[in-house]
């Protein structure tokens, strides 16, 4: 039973393990972060630039946001928790490997949502992160589908207007 609420709140935190990033789950070292910017595919966004590097590893991430794109450590940090929080959910799906991400400037004036769309598009161009399933609103993949007001390839000739 916890003693104090510091405790309590200590007791709560450690024990869901969904709420935390684990190490196995950073890219931490200096020569880890030199061999993703080496031998990285790079995609880039006004927001972010993204590295990924494949490997044989489930997916890590590495995080690099300097003062150029926020000189408040606060907003240093939301951009970074926003990124660490959509790696976490996305992290089943993505491919193996390690990813960094090199925030910009203008992510500093950007909303946690569009934070988070700008990343998961990055990711799908880069191929590591599958396309949506498609919900039954677009047309099927083999292309776009015929328009009512234009007569079907095979329905031979149109009746003349009366």
């Amino acid at each position: 039973m916890p003693h104090s609420a510091a405790d309590a709140i200590l007791t709560v935190s450690s024990s869901d393990p969904r709420k935390r990033f684990p190490r196995s789950a950073r890219v931490r070292t200096r020569a880890e972060y030199t061999t993703v910017f080496n031998g990285a595919r790079r995609v880039s966004d006004p927001l972010m630039t993204l590295h990924w590097c494949q490997g044989d590893k489930p997916a890590r991430l590495g995080l690099a946001v300097s003062r150029k794109v926020d000189p408040h450590a606060v907003g240093r940090n939301r951009i970074k928790r926003v990124l660490r929080d959509a790696t976490r959910h996305l992290r089943p799906c993505l491919k193996s490997g390690d990813y960094v991400v090199v925030a910009r400037a203008a992510a500093r004036t950007a909303s946690n949502d569009t934070l988070r769309q700008a990343f998961e598009r990055l990711l799908r161009r880069l191929g590591a992160l599958p396309m949506p399933g498609a919900d039954g609103t677009m047309p099927p993949p083999g292309g776009i589908a015929p328009s009512l007001s234009e007569p079907a390839p095979d329905a031979g000739p149109a009746e003349p207007p009366r």
